[in-house]
């Protein structure tokens, strides 16, 4: 592990609980463990920063230090169980062996370390470390078996934030011990921030107090319980374990890293620094939303949940900037922000002052950051059309819509965009084809919503006028075949990211019921670019290929090229951009099983022929729970398990014969047809098998 600690991602061992996250390095004879809470940022965005350093972020809360006399630089190991994310660590030297066995609760905000020893007695010292800072305020104390550490940003911040870890050595009174070969010692924490509790320093002090052997196990009995019912959630089966492996490894990372609704993880999701790179921010031109696309079809909707809260926090401030940039209702958004409408990238003082800034803000010259945040929102509302959902998102959908009816010009019958980079700093680009999927997008979510939601009827007609007269992607030629133009004045190709295909994917802009010419094109612009192993593009690019029905055989062979191609925990090799690429695999596999995007409902149609697969209850647009497993060429069974009783449409999986139906366990007739079109009940579960 020589990643660890690090300013960008790690290559030590993930645990979490959704809010607190810790990951470990070994160097010389200690062990040290590193705590970092998702809600623990420096939080300030003044209008003039003096110094190099005085920018936001998160921030390290901590560590934990095990020095283990006679260890030094032992041979060492670390494995973890992804099932539930315990790991442990083997020292081996002098015919001793220390193992340190390690988890962060799934339950609540503590975390347990079990050091054992065989061969010989090991002696041991534990302390709690963090950083030295002069814009932090850090306490210690503590005795008698219990140590403590507070860290504060609260000086010249727009909100000030604490955290505080409290260690307890179970029935030792120091912090300096033996470990008898055969015995146990256990290193209970407890970590907090002030925005859970007033006062975290005496909450996790009175958590401690309470923690002996006996809690500890009830705890542990809650962690387990809790994964296992997060493994239930849905289930995707292959016969390639290098795929398997990654599948699970992207989940069980967003497991770790994503649950607090009001804090989702930063760019590297495991923070071991004050000083992350790209200031550890949420960075909107697509890094803080990839980590989260594959979760709404995965059924892990309290991992996808918290990707909404700072672009909902950060309405007021986008306000301001389309009132003073674009001149513009709506809200314009800057690459980078924090939590709690914090700006982490305004006025930034290691970005030069040159026409990437406008009005203070950091923005590359680019427009479409704010609908870029609406992708997610979009997959969270077509997989679950859950009412609550929608009203807590309408705010924000409809701001990125008014932004979009000011900016848009119409002239000869079509709207244009203008003046917005493809890229950052690509300049004054005219119809970037990113930003007409993004426009697609918006537009047909804010119909879909204002139906639901029964809202803003009286707009409509205008948002279908735009879907209606939006300017056509734009094309060139490369290579003597047609394939999508970046842009229609400006950019035309970019030789190292892949912007060309997100209007694809992630903008749902094109399905395989788009047509003969738009399915060509993008396939020959698949086919230029082959982009699968890119430090920016991986997460859309198999993506984007699979939607549009690309050689499966070449799309599956590249994924598992791409998933050798990582550390031991899962973070791409060659790649700082941290959690971006953590469920690329996931989403992959979801897609080539179970594609829904138009609302149409596709089987296996991504898998290269010879495979036998199964899944269990990804979800798709509309409101479904799919299952169905195929074998020897031959779809099986399709379970539909319909949640809001929509219409479910799904191609034909046995093309020239037709299927008998079971609704709720009782035989329904037949159907047949290249498509089966099936009215469906809230709560209705309907069995498909051929006759």
């Amino acid at each position: 592990m020589v990643s660890t600690p690090s300013t960008n991602k790690v290559d030590g061992p993930l645990m979490g609980n959704g809010d607190v996250t810790m990951t470990l390095g070994y160097k010389g004879d200690v062990v040290s463990y590193y705590l970092s809470k998702n809600d623990f940022w420096r939080l300030v965005s003044p209008e003039t920063l003096a110094r190099k350093d005085d920018v936001s972020g998160p921030r390290i809360a901590g560590s934990v230090n095990i020095r283990i006399d006679g260890y030094q630089n032992a041979d060492f190991t670390a494995d973890q169980q992804m099932a539930d994310g315990i790991t442990t660590c083997h020292l081996r030297a002098g015919g001793g062996k220390v193992a340190l066995k390690s988890w962060v609760s799934a339950v609540r905000n503590t975390a347990f370390i079990e050091i054992t020893a065989a061969g010989r007695p090991a002696q041991v010292t534990v302390g709690l470390n963090a950083p030295e800072n002069a814009q932090a305020r850090l306490k210690k104390g503590g005795g008698v078996g219990i140590w403590w550490l507070t860290r504060a940003f609260a000086d010249s911040v727009d909100i000030a934030t604490e955290v505080a870890i409290a260690l307890k050595v179970v029935d030792r009174s120091t912090s300096t011990f033996r470990v008898e070969p055969g015995k146990k010692v256990m290193v209970a924490l407890a970590v907090e921030s002030r925005f859970k509790q007033k006062q975290p320093l005496d909450f996790v002090l009175a958590r401690l107090k309470k923690t002996d052997r006996h809690t500890a196990g009830v705890e542990m009995a809650g962690h387990a319980a809790w994964w296992q019912t997060y493994w239930t959630k849905s289930s995707v089966t292959l016969q390639d374990t290098v795929l398997m492996k990654a599948y699970y490894q992207g989940l069980y990372t967003m497991a770790a890293c994503s649950r607090d609704p009001r804090f989702p993880p930063g760019l590297f999701g495991w923070v071991t620094s004050d000083d992350p790179q790209w200031a550890g921010d949420y960075h909107l031109n697509y890094n803080h939303q990839a980590p989260f696309y594959a979760l709404y079809a995965a059924n892990r909707l309290e991992q996808g949940a918290p990707h909404d809260a700072p672009l909902i926090d950060f309405i007021q401030r986008g306000e301001w900037y389309a009132k003073n940039v674009t001149h513009t209702r709506g809200v314009l958004y800057p690459v980078g922000i924090g939590p709690l409408g914090i700006e982490v990238t305004r006025n930034h003082p290691r970005y030069p002052r040159t026409g990437n800034e406008e009005q203070g803000g950091l923005f590359f010259g680019q427009r479409s950051n704010a609908a870029y945040g609406l992708l997610n929102m979009a997959q969270y509302w077509r997989c679950t059309y859950d009412e609550r959902y929608g009203k807590k998102i309408y705010a924000y959908a409809r701001a990125v819509a008014d932004f979009w009816e000011d900016y848009l010009k119409y002239e000869n019958g079509r709207y244009v965009i203008y003046n917005d980079a493809i890229h950052e700093g690509s300049g004054a680009d005219m119809n970037p084809i990113l930003s007409l999927g993004l426009v697609r997008n918006t537009f047909s979510l804010m119909l879909d919503l204002s139906t639901a939601l029964k809202l803003d009827h009286d707009r409509q007609a205008k948002w279908k006028d735009i879907l209606e007269k939006l300017s056509a992607f734009p094309v060139q030629e490369r290579n003597g075949k047609k394939v999508f133009r970046y842009t229609e004045k400006g950019v035309d190709w970019w030789v190292n990211n892949g912007l060309g295909i997100q209007h694809i994917y992630p903008a749902n802009a094109i399905t395989l019921d788009s047509g003969d010419e738009l399915l060509a094109l993008s396939r020959n612009t698949i086919d230029e670019m082959k982009r699968f192993q890119d430090a920016n593009t991986s997460s859309s690019f198999f993506m984007a290929a699979i939607r549009v029905g690309y050689t499966p055989r070449i799309v599956f062979d590249e994924l598992r090229k791409y998933a050798l191609h990582t550390y031991p925990n899962g973070f791409q090799l060659d790649n700082p951009h941290g959690i971006e690429n953590s469920c690329t695999v996931a989403n992959a596999l979801n897609e080539m099983m179970c594609t829904s995007a138009g609302n149409v409902i596709r089987l296996f149609g991504g898998l290269p022929d010879g495979l036998n697969a199964e899944f269990k209850d990804l979800r798709t647009w509309g409101a479904f729970l799919i299952s169905s497993r195929l074998e020897n060429g031959r779809v099986e069974m399709v379970r539909i398990r319909s949640e809001k009783g929509k219409l479910c449409t799904l191609l034909n999986p046995w093309p020239g014969k037709s299927a008998r139906i079971w609704r709720n366990g009782k035989q329904a007739g037949s159907v047949s047809g290249q498509r089966f079109e099936l009215d469906t009940s809230p709560g209705e579960l309907v069995v498909l098998k051929v006759e």
